[in-house]
């Protein structure tokens, strides 16, 4: 339930409000793009962590660049596999977790 209201403000916030400073996050993805991933795939808490870090990382003191987020454990298994259906690649990390990488060809 907090989960699905937490993604709904986000969902408001990158439709609306992203139009204001279209091109100002120096990240990739988007700080926004950045939490709502964390938001669908970790718990709560974690999410909240990584993106508050995330946040206060994305001024000029920092240089920026790509960074992908992290997935802590795997949990959920897909039904049909096709390029359409995933929504997100899961990359390995060293550290037994998975970078998360957005499928452009998802529809869903």
């Amino acid at each position: 339930m907090i989960r699905k209201i937490l993604l709904k403000i986000l969902w408001v916030y990158q439709k609306f409000f992203t139009l204001i400073g279209f091109g100002s996050c120096r990240y990739y993805p988007s700080c926004s793009e950045y939490a709502r991933i964390h938001f669908e795939n970790n718990s709560i808490s974690s999410a909240f962590y990584h993106t508050l870090i995330r946040i206060l990382r994305c001024n000029q003191l920092f240089i920026g660049g790509i960074e992908y987020p992290l997935l802590d454990k795997l949990t959920l298994k897909p039904k049909m596999l096709d390029v359409g259906s995933i929504k997100y690649w899961l990359v390995p990390d060293k550290k037994n977790r998975f970078y998360i990488i957005k499928n452009f060809s998802f529809k869903g």
